[in-house]
């Protein structure tokens, strides 16, 4: 065993250096890799309680309090009172917390990516295998598995992604035609030409290194934005993604100063109505319609921002 112990402790001092764990600030950033992760866990969750990230971190609740309180006066977090339980305080990242974030998302791309263009093909498979095995072998429950995804903005080639993955899964699902590809095509394009920063945003939901799902939420009027594309992958499903990626769409549209979201969708998309209506929207039209090589009925949803988080 002490030949084991040994041959652990080597590989830990390895891949703390190798990745820059000691340096003073992770990165290169002002935050030290506890820090980091706090923020990740707040982007990951949309929210949580203080207590929630202590557990989850394993993080002593005083050295967490610290974090909390830098934080706040950075303006990376809000903190409110929780409806549950009024002497728990519910966290959540502010629009420059988000920013901070996608930053060190960014870097930490990077850096990974820097690692993996060092290595042959053959060589990025097999450390990429050990890492799944070492994942496989140290994970202590379901629990672990169910969070283990990300919500970012969308990289080089997500778009694509977009557009093949919803051609292919509306077509093996519900039968549609290549029409519907190439509406999703042109949604993405005229996002990509005409996008505005300030209102507009795109979120791809990624697990293990795969895109399991992916978010529009777009400019319609001054008041008014449009949730669009909204997919989540088979494989993914039951893990929460399509909620977190509709509560994110939210989130961000009261940032923004929007009034209300509206989408449209189709009766038959009935795991997808269900997000919509537990996020609080309202079936305000319905007509049948002719689309993607079948008879349909369309819908048209809207949540009225002025009212609360549900509508």
């Amino acid at each position: 065993m002490d030949a084991q112990i040994d041959a652990v402790r080597h590989f830990n001092r390895f891949y703390t250096n190798q990745i820059g764990v000691l340096s003073e600030g992770l990165l290169e950033t002002p935050f030290s890799l506890t820090e980091a992760r706090v923020i990740y866990e707040l982007a990951q969750r949309g929210s949580a309680t203080a207590s929630e990230l202590a557990n989850e971190l394993r993080l002593d609740a005083g050295y967490l309090s610290r974090i909390v309180r830098k934080f706040e006066q950075r303006r990376l977090i809000t903190k409110k009172s929780s409806d549950a339980d009024a002497r728990q305080s519910v966290l959540s990242l502010t629009a420059r917390g988000r920013k901070e974030f996608e930053s060190l998302s960014q870097l930490s791309r990077n850096q990974v990516k820097e690692i993996l263009t060092d290595l042959s093909p053959l060589d990025q498979s097999r450390l990429l295998g050990a890492m799944r095995t070492i994942e496989e072998l140290l994970a202590t429950s379901l629990k672990d598995e169910k969070i283990s995804y990300i919500l970012r903005p969308p990289h080089a080639g997500d778009m694509g992604w977009v557009v093949q993955s919803n051609g292919s899964l509306y077509a093996q699902e519900y039968g549609w035609d290549e029409t519907y590809e190439a509406l999703v095509a042109q949604i993405v394009a005229d996002f990509v030409k005409n996008y505005d920063r300030k209102k507009e945003r795109c979120w791809i939901a990624e697990k293990d290194g795969e895109n399991i799902g992916c978010v529009f939420l777009v400019k319609e009027s001054k008041q008014v934005a449009r949730l669009r594309l909204l997919i989540v992958l088979p494989k993914a499903r039951g893990l929460g993604v399509g909620k977190r990626l509709v509560d994110e769409c939210t989130r961000f549209a009261r940032q923004a100063g929007y009034k209300k979201i509206v989408l449209w969708t189709n009766s038959v998309l009935v795991a997808a109505r269900g997000i919509y209506e537990k996020a609080g929207y309202k079936l305000v039209k319905a007509e049948k319609h002719h689309s993607f090589g079948h008879e349909l009925s369309g819908e048209t949803w809207e949540l009225d921002l002025s009212r609360g988080l549900n509508g």
